[in-house]
């Protein structure tokens, strides 16, 4: 059994109270006690020294896609090295359940934001918990875009019919009954996004029977933002769910204004009663899959076809003029720019990693709309891209707002990713707490503890408090910084002492010490 006496720390508990000195005692998986500082050692006891550093739970990440990853690397080195020791999985309407074994869909769908796993696929949640262990907690959602393929006959791009919407249904429940914390859905990706209202409606009612979350990637966040909004509003008030609106943004230059409108929809639902929250990732750039940047026209087809597709000029001015002028969906060419749109990941084209298109246009001797078409005909692998997507105003009016909540949108798909991935935490505790302080730290930490937590209906995490799990992080606060970048963005930053998930120690000074002591949180 473990017991640690952690003394005379600068706790901040996750409630957003003022912080303040003491010691801890932590006995097997719970906080046994919180004590005036350099209170007498406790016999039996392991003493950890907190003097000049912050004692805060362990993060909580609202929004992941660690799915494949925990199976690939189950001490999960990239949260735990965050000081992450919670996380939500299943996002954007992308999982592995149900699903067929090794399925072609599945690995199309996955490849550029899960990446690969052999023989990835599970018939339920109930079969994929067999192969879970994981360094971090984790909470799964329903993906939407597996429901849609294992109930739909032939092509998911479609509407579907009565009776696959019923069969939809009937896997979200078993899923729910299962456990999982509610169901995800991209509204902006295929196959979900050719689901119809009733057939949203209908599982949203199924969701909001069993109480749980609805999480959703709007349909869009650039011009048409303010639209989106309103429509999973509206859906979420007319079935009574729970929502959780997924890494809150407004897309392009031009668009920027629109952040106080969007806010202010989302404040008046809640007043009108709609429980209501969002998360957010602390960064002014996002990443995606570069085929994504298509016309829904286009990524309705499989891969094969469509690549075989491009390499018909009347089909590329057509894609063009679709992608120069888009209704009713995001266009991030048009939104953001082609010098705005770099490459993280290019399996066929290394080459070109973190190159803009707009370079990598000038280099082939090409205009940027040819050399993207180009570079998806070739592809063979994953094709992973970063755009600039909001003004550094913006996003930090979104995430100072009371409703937010943290998140990563965390990929690993490919040996590069976004630096949100292995240093969200440290960029926001680093940026926006210790640089420019946007919200005191106690409250910036009580939006990655406390309050997401409550959100997930954790009884016994997210504070320190006798009683509760102990998920810790103890910060150096004097010495925290960042060293990562764009093209090395694994590098491990300073300011994180230690993390320990259910009372164990996983990561400490500098160390991993490859535990795998995290808890499936199911939800009944």
């Amino acid at each position: 059994m473990n017991h640690y006496h952690l003394r005379n720390a600068e706790i901040i508990d996750g409630s957003d109270s003022t912080p303040f000195r003491g010691d801890l005692l932590v006995a097997s998986d719970t906080i046994q006690d919180v004590l005036p500082p350099l209170f007498p050692l406790a016999k039996d006891y392991t003493e950890i020294d907190c003097t000049g550093k912050v004692l805060c739970p362990g993060f909580i990440d609202m929004h992941g896609h660690s799915d494949l990853e925990v199976l690939r690397n189950p001490p999960m080195h990239s949260k735990i090295g965050q000081g992450i020791t919670t996380e939500v999985a299943g996002n954007c309407g992308i999982g592995v359940f149900p699903a067929e074994p090794g399925s072609a869909f599945l690995r199309e769908l996955c490849g550029d934001v899960l990446g690969a796993y052999p023989g990835s696929g599970w018939r339920s949640f109930e079969s994929y918990k067999k192969h879970w262990k994981s360094g971090t907690n984790m909470a799964f959602l329903q993906a939407h875009s597996t429901l849609r393929r294992e109930s739909m006959a032939g092509t998911v791009n479609r509407a579907a019919l009565d009776g696959e919407v019923s069969r939809m249904c009937t896997l979200l429940r078993e899923s729910l009954e299962a456990g999982c914390l509610g169901m995800s859905t991209g509204l902006y990706y295929a196959p979900c996004i050719f689901a119809e209202e009733k057939e949203l409606f209908a599982l949203l009612k199924v969701v909001a029977e069993y109480n749980k979350l609805f999480a959703v990637h709007m349909r869009c966040e650039g011009s048409d933002v303010v639209a989106s909004v309103h429509e999973v509003l509206s859906l979420a008030e007319r079935t009574d769910v729970r929502l959780e609106i997924s890494h809150l943004k407004v897309i392009g230059k031009k668009n920027q204004h629109l952040v106080g409108e969007v806010l202010s929809m989302i404040e008046q639902a809640k007043e009108r009663g709609l429980d209501v929250q969002f998360d957010q990732y602390p960064y002014n750039y996002g990443s995606t899959s570069l085929f994504s940047l298509l016309p829904p026209s286009y990524l309705r087809l499989p891969r094969e076809e469509l690549q075989s597709l491009l390499k018909n000029p009347s089909v590329r001015r057509e894609i063009k003029r679709e992608m120069a002028h888009p209704v009713g969906w995001d266009s991030i060419a048009e939104l953001c720019g082609w010098d705005q749109v770099s490459i993280l990941s290019l399996e066929s084209n290394k080459q070109y990693e973190m190159m803009s298109l707009s370079d990598i246009a000038i280099g082939r001797g090409s205009d940027p709309y040819n050399a993207f078409f180009d570079l998806l005909q070739e592809e063979k692998g994953i094709a992973l891209m970063m755009d600039v997507t909001e003004s550094e105003d913006s996003l930090k009016k979104i995430l100072s707002h009371p409703l937010m909540c943290f998140g990563t949108d965390a990929l690993y798909a490919g040996p590069l990713s976004h630096p949100r991935s292995y240093q969200s935490t440290l960029h926001l505790l680093d940026r926006y707490g210790k640089q420019e302080a946007v919200l005191p730290l106690h409250s910036l930490i009580a939006r990655m503890t406390d309050k997401p937590a409550k959100r997930l209906g954790l009884q016994d995490r997210g504070i320190i408090k006798a009683g509760y799990k102990a998920d810790l992080v103890l910060l150096d606060w004097q010495h925290l910084a960042e060293h990562n970048d764009i093209k090395h963005p694994e590098v491990t930053g300073d300011g994180i002492s230690l993390v320990m998930v259910n009372g164990v120690v996983a990561y400490q000074d500098g160390k991993y010490f490859d535990s795998t002591s995290g808890s499936l949180l199911l939800y009944s």
